[in-house]
């Protein structure tokens, strides 16, 4: 995602966008078996300093990491 002043905000619950920008960000070579080995602690700093990211740490929870892991995982099967 490029940091563009008129886009609109990412919340935890927008999985799929997190999950694209995550793409863009570590590419085809962070395949889904690297993907589902990645800590949640790695995750949710890698979430919370995408560009357009207005998610708040304490709004984290598992449950939105295991769907952002989720729907990256698609996203990089979409791009295969």
């Amino acid at each position: 995602m490029t940091d563009d002043k008129f886009a609109l905000p990412i919340h935890w619950n927008d999985y799929e966008d997190i999950a694209m920008s995550l793409y863009e960000k570590f590419g085809p070579d962070y395949g889904e078996s690297k993907i589902y080995r990645v800590r949640f602690t790695d995750l949710l700093e890698w979430v919370l300093t995408l560009p357009n990211f207005a998610g708040t740490r304490a709004e984290a929870n598992e449950g939105h990491l295991e769907q952002i892991q989720s729907a990256w995982v698609y996203e990089w099967r979409d791009n295969q």
